[in-house]
């Protein structure tokens, strides 16, 4: 899955990013090639044969959040083995919101694999092989092995292994263009990933071998044969982050399963051309404090001149300079004093900034589906962004239409941060959890409950009808009396056109098998004009239900003489009028909420449209969610459920019975057997049963 840029502005530069490509291909390694350079043909197949058999192709089942909901996305990427143990590097934006991953090794093996670790600012991420999968016989996993990025130069040729598009383990080739690729600030928007900047972090290695959608998380290969690059983005050129930063991170993932990073609370930027700063050679201009920061207490103040950090000088005149500062930044010990020296005016001032943890960005995003509405933690930048006294209350996300925040008065809105449910405080997404969980225990029908939330500087109160209302059958109409025909209205342009002006009725244009209509001896084609003498006044479109009214005014088992029109010959035809069948909207219906789709019974017009003998039988898939598990594994609505785990369902019932088995025994796959048309097939729902409803826990921070 390449991470793909270009859109209005950015488009044209990458255009001319394309152009670049041909121009380099027709540098330094295409004019060595061309005179015959001695061996290259042979390093090139050499690294090959040392990367290659590590590729893998990820398949990844993943959560995107909005609209108040969670919806599940499949997509590919790549990724490199660089472990024994099966671990395997990859980007964030591949497999960082996994919920599930398949692989596909060199070998064409098919391995589950789980996520280790993800990092959003280096946009990368590690998961692991399950061998336990694999064949004994299989022999051990192919690695590849890092080497040093900083030791490429412009114009060294380069390899970029993937799989594109989907398609299994391909090479392109081409050369390294720029080591300190950035996206270009007249862009759009710089690449952020889940609230990271992550061009404050990874200068790109720019090259011209060809990545497309798919080549995400493969590795940029040198002639000796080692990763020295992750592919990320392709901007005409392709850019890889470098394996200077790649490795350490993958490193710290696989140890700790997460990046542990220092925080001072300040910003920077290189130096200015004009004014006070200009005529200082060395140093970072400080562009802001953030209040309560480690570098406000220690005196840091905007405008000052950072000159060095323990003793170490510091120089950013350039923007790709700013990347290098950012990491040692980033890179001190949590807790550890550092010493800095400033120029503030004409006084050089040092002063000491302890660094503390540093936070997310952005809190990991979840559905709480009995409120309608996705949440997340707030963390502690967005705290302060709020001008809030501390990452008190949850994060209102995104709201689900219809659903109950949408309802309250007044609705919740994205943004809004809810501090109390029924007077209880809700000091983080634990206490929401647990108080959520509280009001919905054993109720089968919404409560309500009076809700706090901050928007802005205002805190306001809303009555929230927080849970699941499940569908209840509407109570059975009494059976009206039916002809078993379909019918079309006599509009005057068809009278006309059948030789019959002036004439009102209906035609005939289907008549039910087995009915009593059939029996009657109806056909298709017939014109019926009078019900026991009585016209039926039907003459527009807009009449289709006179005819309808007409024959239930009758009692069920009645007789009623109509007067047909066949081929020009008019006679009375008599028939019985039966009971009505039961409408779709009185059948059994169920909703499953974890696989978030709706099914039914089979009804009568089923059989007759889809020409189902009696004998048929099933569960009628109504609705199918979007982005659920079920349309995740390709159910769709108009499929007929015959099976669930190989147990036969006859109807709404039984699915539910077999669903519900399912969800006690808790298998990593569910079976369908569905049909589909003429068509039967077996389809897999593959929950994630540790995440209860699929979606991700609202964040592993408790408050």
């Amino acid at each position: 899955m390449a991470y793909r840029r270009g859109k209005g502005r950015g488009r044209g530069i990458s255009g001319l990013a394309g152009l670049l490509v041909l121009t380099l291909l027709a540098s330094p390694a295409a004019a060595a090639e061309a005179g015959g350079s001695p061996g290259i043909e042979q390093r090139i197949q050499r690294a090959i044969d040392a990367v290659y058999p590590a590729l893998v192709q990820i398949y990844v089942l993943s959560l995107r959040h909005g609209g108040g909901r969670g919806r599940k996305f499949e997509s590919t990427g790549s990724g490199v083995i660089i472990s024994e143990e099966g671990y395997v590097i990859t980007n964030h934006h591949v497999a960082g919101k996994a919920t599930s991953i398949r692989c596909v090794l060199s070998t064409r093996e098919e391995v589950e694999a789980e996520l280790v670790g993800t990092d959003a600012l280096a946009d990368i991420a590690v998961i692991k092989l399950d061998l336990s999968s694999r064949d004994p016989a299989s022999g051990p996993l192919p690695i590849a092995r890092f080497g040093s990025s900083e030791a490429l130069a412009v114009g060294e040729p380069v390899l970029a292994m993937g799989c594109p598009l989907a398609i299994s383990q391909s090479v392109t080739r081409g050369v390294v263009s720029n080591k300190d690729m950035m996206i270009p600030k007249r862009m759009s928007a710089p690449l952020r990933l889940d609230g990271e900047n992550v061009g404050s972090l990874v200068k790109w290695i720019g090259h011209d071998a060809g990545i497309f959608p798919g080549n995400s998380g493969g590795p940029l290969v040198n002639l000796q044969g080692e990763i020295v690059g992750i592919n990320e983005i392709g901007l005409g050129l392709g850019g890889a982050i470098p394996s200077e930063l790649a490795q350490p991170v993958s490193r710290e993932l696989i140890e700790r399963g997460r990046v542990r990073r220092s925080w001072v609370g300040a910003g920077f930027q290189p130096l200015l051309k004009n004014g006070t700063a200009a005529a200082v050679d060395q140093g970072a201009l400080v562009s802001g404090v953030l209040p309560g920061s480690p570098s406000d207490r220690a005196g840091l103040r905007p405008g000052d001149i950072l000159l060095s950090i323990d003793g170490e000088p510091v120089r950013v005149k350039f923007e790709e300079e700013m990347p290098g500062l950012i990491r040692r930044l980033l890179s001190k010990p949590v807790g550890a004093p550092m010493q800095v020296n400033v120029r503030r005016g004409e006084e050089e001032l040092s002063l000491s900034i302890t660094p503390e943890l540093r936070d997310d960005a952005r809190g990991r995003e979840a559905e709480a589906r009995e409120w309608g509405v996705t949440l997340r933690r707030l963390t502690r930048l967005e705290s302060k962004e709020l001008h809030r006294p501390g990452p008190e209350g949850v994060l209102v996300s995104s709201i689900r239409p219809g659903g109950a925040a949408d309802k309250a008065v007044p609705r919740l809105r994205p943004g809004d941060v809810i501090v109390e449910i029924d007077g209880k405080a809700v000091e983080g997404v634990g206490a929401f959890n647990r108080l959520t969980g509280e009001i919905c225990r054993d109720q089968r029908a919404p409560v309500p409950v009076v809700v706090a939330f901050d928007r802005r500087s205002e805190r306001l109160l809303t009555l929230v009808e927080v849970g699941l209302r499940r569908p209840q059958r509407p109570p059975a109409e009494a059976r009206k009396a039916w002809l078993p025909v379909a019918t079309q209205v006599l509009s005057r342009k068809l009278a006309k056109a059948l030789d019959l002006p002036g004439k009102k009725g209906v035609r005939v244009t289907q008549v039910y098998p087995g009915s009593s209509a059939e029996a009657a001896g109806f056909k298709v084609g017939d014109i019926l004009t009078h019900v026991d003498s009585q016209v039926i006044e039907a003459s527009e479109p807009q009449d289709a239900e006179v005819f309808k009214t007409m024959i239930r005014a009758y009692r069920v088992g009645s007789q009623a003489e109509f007067t047909v029109i066949r081929s020009g010959e008019t006679s009375p035809v008599s028939a019985e009028l039966v009971a009505m069948p039961t409408p779709e909207g009185e059948l059994p219906v169920y909703e499953d909420l974890l696989f978030e789709f709706k099914a039914r019974d089979i009804s009568y017009l089923d059989r007759v449209v889809n020409r189902w003998s009696d004998e048929e039988s099933g569960a009628l898939v109504s609705q199918v969610d979007a982005g659920g598990w079920a349309a995740v594994a390709g159910l769709k609505a108009r499929d007929l459920i015959k099976a669930v785990d190989h147990q036969e369902v006859t109807g709404v019932q039984d699915l539910e019975a077999r669903l519900e088995a399912a969800g006690d025994r808790r298998p990593p796959n569910i079976p369908l057997f569905v049909k589909r048309g003429i068509y039967t097939l077996f389809l897999e729902l593959q929950p994630n049963w540790s995440q209860g409803n699929g979606a991700a826990p609202l964040d592993g921070v408790e408050p």
